[in-house]
């Protein structure tokens, strides 16, 4: 995985680089890559401010999430985190 600059919060970072892409992160990469330490709690932030946050299971069992690019009233609108 690509090691991207992380510019802004978390959860802003979170919705940039998850957000509509298909894209999926379990929480040993968030802490290893950007330095997030508690991905479950980010994810947590992301739904409550109304993004769809979706989690899958990697072929070794692991959590993975992933961020829907409409939130739960259809917008592509960017959500305030």
């Amino acid at each position: 995985m690509a090691n991207l600059n992380m510019s802004g919060t978390q959860n802003e970072f979170l919705q940039k680089y998850l957000r509509g892409t298909g894209r999926t992160i379990t929480a040993a990469q968030a802490r290893a890559n950007y330095g997030i330490m508690n991905l479950s709690a980010r994810m947590s932030d992301l739904r409550n401010a109304g993004l769809k946050v979706s989690t899958v299971s990697t072929t070794s069992g692991k959590t993975a999430y992933r961020v829907s690019a409409r939130d739960v009233n259809g917008s592509r609108a960017r959500a305030e985190v």
